[in-house]
């Protein structure tokens, strides 16, 4: 016989066992709401910004007679002889690759010492980060303006242009991959005795060396783009031959060298996706051309392998240690060592063909006095503080503008460009190959443009800068989203939420804090960005800035350039400080 133990009833009077244990509400941190409030004030300056500017899509229109009437007068495109336009992008593309690779060797010391879990103490740490910061924070055109009294004309003063203000984000990029490393294989060789070059050798750079290399490929591109700029204080390529066409009025021939640089762009985009494809495989990223590529790539493997059987295609074991140090010399091992020695002779031909005076690094030394008496004490001149404290203003104001209308259509362009939001693949493609043309136009051509349709102001640099933060902002959003956890997105799908509600209460909200980051990174680079379009009349400090150097003001170049200055440290601070509330 069983005896059941009688049921005890909860009296009516007391509250359901759910709610008792239901925990209490998490309270929201004083910080969290002090980091919210922020960003409403930034956002609402952004929207005064923008009203202030008086940007509107009917003035926009009404400036298509503008338009028309300037194409009419251009007449068509005009390009130098083809001989001359091969030999500029030569050269072009020379700087840029010894600049990157500059920038690249100086980084990997800064990035060491300021990664927390490398760095030898906290007063290394802090010198390398305000290293990181600080040359991210000089503009290249003002490092050309100092280089080009202390070295010849030609490409030496763009490519120390390019490699120091480079060290800024490489570095960054390079000691945050060093940050994320699996302690392990370093612990272990310290534990055995290993010294710290030994460490780093053998187990820190194995693992960041894919994040490495995409992250010097992208800066490459970044800076092909802007070597445009550097182009307008005398350093030799593509982009001094269009400032000399467009300052005699030659629209035709300053279009066509645009056209030039613009193709070129596009050119070192699938370069470089060819190249994170060949040399990382599953870690080369996204983007459309990275897409192309690695199915190219796929498809002939595939074929090249169909005649082998699936254990003969695995991975090679090695009995012994002897055995994997006398590997065989396969297609691949051909294919990938093949592969490195061009890397290096293209290295080596940017080099050569960047036709370095070499003896000026012997000389420029005696020159540094000279050069530094001319910039420092620093100066307002007859401009006096409050003028170049207006037009520092004038150019955060177009920053948080264009920041504003990139991350409105950025929103909704980097959505469609993500896998898990785009209806399909070729809706993602067709994004994604947008964001590439995008990216590949610079700003500082787009003003160019722009100022001969609409006049110089603040309008003109302000839709520039706006347009293209799309390419950087969108690409950013879309790689983030694809990158959110998918369990949220396929709960709501199987409750039958449609796709819309699925973005909205799933993809979006985890993605949120990639989102604040990246667009506070964008209004860094935004400044500084809008710096250099005044320099083509875009508005803001650059006009003043450009007008200093040819004038021969350095006092006043340096007053500017700290200004800059404490403007990125600020919006540094407030970013980081972000970055680490919505952690």
């Amino acid at each position: 016989m069983t005896i059941t133990a009688p049921r005890l009833q909860r009296p009516a009077s007391s509250p359901p066992a759910d709610i008792e244990a239901r925990a209490p509400r998490r309270r929201i941190s004083p910080e969290r709401i002090s980091a919210v409030l922020t960003l409403l004030v930034i956002a609402g300056l952004a929207v005064a910004s923008l009203a202030e500017l008086n940007i509107s899509f009917a003035g926009l229109s009404d400036s298509w007679g503008n338009a028309q009437n300037f194409f009419a007068r251009v007449g068509g495109l005009k390009f130098p002889p083809a001989d001359e336009v091969l030999q500029l992008t030569v050269l072009t593309v020379g700087l840029v690759l010894t600049g990157t690779l500059l920038a690249a060797v100086l980084s990997v010391p800064i990035a060491y010492l300021a990664a927390s879990n490398t760095t030898p103490n906290r007063t290394a740490l802090a010198i390398a980060r305000f290293i990181g910061v600080f040359t991210r924070a000089l503009p290249d055109v003002v490092l050309a303006m100092v280089f080009v009294l202390m070295f010849s004309l030609g490409t030496l003063p763009g490519i120390l242009a390019i490699g120091i203000h480079s060290i800024g984000m490489i570095s960054k990029m390079f000691a945050d991959a060093i940050e994320q490393i699996d302690e392990g294989p370093r612990l272990a060789i310290r534990a055995a005795g290993g010294t710290r070059m030994q460490e780093f050798f053998s187990g820190v750079l194995p693992q960041v060396l894919p994040s490495w290399v995409a992250t010097v490929l992208h800066r490459n591109d970044i800076n092909l783009r802007g070597s445009v700029v550097l182009g307008y204080v005398g350093v030799a390529g593509l982009g001094l031959e269009m400032s000399h066409a467009f300052k005699s009025l030659n629209y035709g021939l300053g279009l066509g060298i645009a056209l030039v640089i613009f193709l070129l762009c596009v050119v070192m985009e699938i370069i470089s996706s060819s190249v994170r494809v060949a040399m990382l495989g599953e870690n080369a990223g996204r983007g459309v051309f990275v897409s192309f590529v690695s199915s190219l790539r796929s498809s002939l493997s595939n074929r090249g392998d169909s005649g082998r059987s699936l254990s003969e295609r695995s991975e090679t074991k090695h009995g012994s240690v002897d055995a994997a140090m006398r590997r065989p010399w396969t297609a691949t091992r051909i294919r990938n060592v093949t592969a490195g020695v061009v890397a290096i002779l293209v290295v080596l031909a940017g080099v050569v063909v960047s036709d370095i005076v070499w003896s000026d690094l012997l000389t420029f030394w005696a020159k540094i006095p000279e050069v530094a008496a001319q910039f420092w004490p620093p100066d307002f001149g007859n401009y006096g503080f409050p003028v170049i404290a207006g037009a520092m203003l004038d150019t955060v104001k177009i920053a948080l503008a264009a920041c504003l209308i990139t991350f409105v259509l950025s929103l909704g362009i980097g959505s469609l460009a993500a896998r898990n939001v785009a209806a399909n693949a070729g809706v993602r493609g067709g994004f994604r190959l947008l964001l590439v043309v995008i990216r590949g136009i610079p700003e500082l051509i787009l003003a160019i443009v722009l100022i001969v349709i609409t006049g110089l102001g603040a309008q003109a640099g302000t839709i520039a800068l706006a347009f293209g933060g799309i390419g950087l902002l969108g690409k950013l959003i879309a790689d983030s989203f694809e990158e959110v956890p998918r369990g949220p997105e396929r709960a709501m799908t199987a409750a039958g939420a449609t796709r819309m509600q699925r973005y909205a209460a799933a993809t979006l909200p985890q993605g949120s804090r990639a989102l604040i980051g990246h667009t506070f990174y964008l209004l860094d680079t935004n400044i500084r960005a809008a710096t250099l379009l005044g320099i083509v009349g875009g508005g803001g400090i650059g006009y003043y800035l450009l007008n200093a150097g040819q004038g021969s003001n350095y006092p006043l170049v340096t007053s500017i350039v700290l200004m800059i200055l404490v403007t990125v440290l600020i919006v540094e601070g407030i970013a980081m400080w972000m970055r680490k509330v919505f952690r």
